[in-house]
């Protein structure tokens, strides 16, 4: 079962993330795939951004 979370103020929208997946799924096929949602890596990584890690 998947857990679902609390969204964050900083979390991209569906219409940023729109415009943003198309340049970073750009991966060879013969990579190993990714074990975590590219979105939630995203979102993770705008949080830092915008506010710090203590």
């Amino acid at each position: 079962m998947t857990q679902v979370r609390k969204p964050y103020s900083s979390d991209v929208s569906d219409e940023e993330w729109s415009l943003v997946v198309p340049y970073l799924v750009l991966m060879r096929e013969d990579v190993e795939q990714r074990r975590h949602d590219l979105r939630e890596l995203f979102n993770g990584l705008r949080y830092v951004i915008r506010y710090g890690i203590a």
